[in-house]
């Protein structure tokens, strides 16, 4: 009798500027995925984030309108019940493995890895703590800066202190150009490139459309984004690093470039540079990696100025996995292809949660006056 095939969910969709990108990597993924080897589902969250079952997605997935298969199936949704949203959720009972292709909110901020953890599954890609801090701008930097990973200087501008921040603030400490962001947004939506007031005070107020929490950044005058990708857990790999260049007349590698008009974008796959600069990029990335605590996979991004300096970007955590994404076609040309990647993520998710298991004690079994005082011994534990 052959092996039972692992069954794997994928988790496309969402509520983010990217959901039509997630759609597209997980048809990617899914068209990668073995079928001799793994028994496949797919499950979309929608914008309004009611969770489809695996019919209505694949439905989707297969060419179907979308708003027409999501107002049918949630025309007799009672949203009043808190847990509506999740009301498909009794499908997934089956799943071994969860393979989060969610870009932006819901999937890279934790969202999505606390109910993996709640269903008590094994799943691709950083775990609930690790996945927040990387998608909060913010506590990245100071996570990276605390470690001496080499990062742009900023301030946060919140409504609170935003009467603080003026630009004329801002250009004294950081130069007259900055870039404005949202700490916890993708796909460079939200962000703006300044340089006079007017500019600065527009570009804070649409900031503050995607979050409550805006980073102003210096900027670093380079002519490419340099990215690498890390494949790994506790001991991670980086590939060969690839870099960026958008057309002149943009000021940066903005959505339009990323999901739009990409015609005058070029991409270096591998890029050659001097060996000590793709060292350092490579050590900066698994340093970063480590210190936030990243699992399975992440992109790294960075600047580099003209003197070759590298500044630390920013991470993704589940990258685009589409055919012409970084992430992937980094590892093709370091000597791994879209298979074997996917497979290798699918490993590291098995290790991880395995790894996991060991910590859970039968703390009930030791009665809690005992766990109460810290008084577990080794034998409590085994």
């Amino acid at each position: 009798m052959a092996d039972k095939k692992m069954h794997v969910a994928l988790l496309f969709g969402g509520n983010s500027s990217e959901h039509d990108v997630s759609k597209r990597s997980a048809h990617t993924v899914y068209d990668a995925l073995d079928k001799d080897k793994y028994e496949v589902s797919v499950f979309m969250f929608t914008k309004e984030g009611f969770l489809l079952g695996n019919e209505d997605s694949m439905k989707i997935f297969n060419g179907a309108p979308e708003d027409e298969i999501v107002a049918e199936a949630t025309k007799d949704v009672d949203f009043s019940n808190p847990l509506a949203n999740l009301q498909n959720l009794s499908e997934v009972k089956d799943v071994d493995l969860f393979y989060p292709v969610i870009h932006g909110n819901m999937g890279e901020d934790g969202t999505v890895q606390a109910l993996f953890r709640l269903l008590d599954k094994p799943y691709i890609g950083s775990g609930i703590a690790s996945s927040a801090i990387s998608f909060d701008k913010d506590l990245t930097k100071q996570i990276l800066t605390l470690h001496g990973i080499r990062n742009t200087r900023y301030v946060v501008v919140t409504p609170e202190n935003k009467a603080e921040f003026t630009y004329e603030r801002c250009a004294k400490e950081l130069g007259e150009t900055l870039f404005v962001k949202p700490a916890r947004q993708g796909s460079s939506v939200g962000i703006h490139k300044v340089s006079n007031k007017a500019d600065f005070d527009a570009a804070i107020e649409d900031g503050f459309r995607y979050d409550f929490k805006i980073l102003v950044e210096e900027t670093i005058n380079s002519p490419r984004e340099v990215e690498c990708s890390v494949l790994g857990n506790r001991q991670p790999k980086a590939s060969k690093l690839g870099a960026v260049l958008v057309p002149e007349s943009d000021d940066f590698y903005d959505y339009n470039n990323k999901f739009v008009d990409a015609s005058g974008v070029v991409f270096e796959i591998p890029i050659e540079l001097p060996e000590d600069l793709t060292k350092e990029i490579q050590q900066m990335s698994l340093d970063a990696f480590r210190v936030l605590g990243n699992r399975g996979m992440a992109r790294m991004d960075f600047l580099v100025d003209e003197n070759n300096v590298p500044y630390f970007g920013e991470v993704n955590t589940l990258p685009g996995f589409t055919n012409i994404s970084l992430y992937p076609q980094l590892w093709a040309v370091s000597g791994i292809n879209y298979k074997e990647l996917i497979n290798k993520l699918i490993e590291l998710a098995i290790e991880e949660y395995e790894d996991n298991a060991k910590l859970h004690y039968d703390f009930q079994a030791l009665g809690s006056e005992k766990l109460g005082k810290g008084l577990l011994t080794d034998e409590d534990k085994k």
